[in-house]
């Protein structure tokens, strides 16, 4: 899987339908309407998400693997 940032993660949830809730630091908390849970990205600069981390938020915000090597 090709690693993504923080900014590049939160780009493509804004295009998704994802809105900012809040943040708190460095983490940012997005919220759909259409889905019960919110998701949070730690942005570091251009540091890439650890996979763990992204393939959680991965399958909250319902995205496959081809939409994040688009992106």
């Amino acid at each position: 899987m090709k690693p993504i940032s923080g900014k590049k993660l939160a780009k493509l949830l804004e295009k998704r339908g994802w809105r900012l809730a809040r943040t708190n630091g460095s983490h940012h908390t997005y919220k759909n309407p259409n889905v019960r849970e919110m998701v949070t990205i730690s942005i570091h600069g251009n540091k890439p998400i650890k996979l763990g981390i992204l393939k959680q938020i991965m399958k909250i915000a319902e995205l496959s693997e081809s939409d994040i090597s688009e992106y």
